[in-house]
């Protein structure tokens, strides 16, 4: 089982999500959450999961259309770990990494 290790960026990532999901009004900001967070969870079991994007990064996509988010991670063969990077939503262009 690969461990999982979330960037600092992270946080910033679900606070924006959370802030779009009260915007929105959604009744099932809570649940939507929960789902992502069990998304992710999934690498540990399972890091090659998400698709190769180039310069050894995967991204996990998680649900579809107004409900789906990426998940962009690295996954260090040697050392078992999963460095969860950036969570955004699909609809959402490009990540916001420094």
């Amino acid at each position: 089982m690969a461990q999982l290790f979330f960037s600092e960026r992270i946080d910033a990532d679900l606070r924006r999500i959370i802030d779009h999901l009260r915007e929105q009004a959604s009744t099932d900001g809570a649940d939507r959450l929960a789902g992502l967070i069990g998304a992710v969870d999934v690498l540990a079991a399972n890091p090659l999961i998400g698709r190769p994007c180039g310069d050894g990064l995967r991204e996990l996509v998680i649900g579809r259309g107004m409900r789906g988010y990426l998940a962009l991670y690295h996954y260090d063969e040697r050392m078992d770990l999963v460095r969860i990077l950036a969570i955004r939503s699909q609809r959402e262009s490009g990540y916001s990494i420094p």
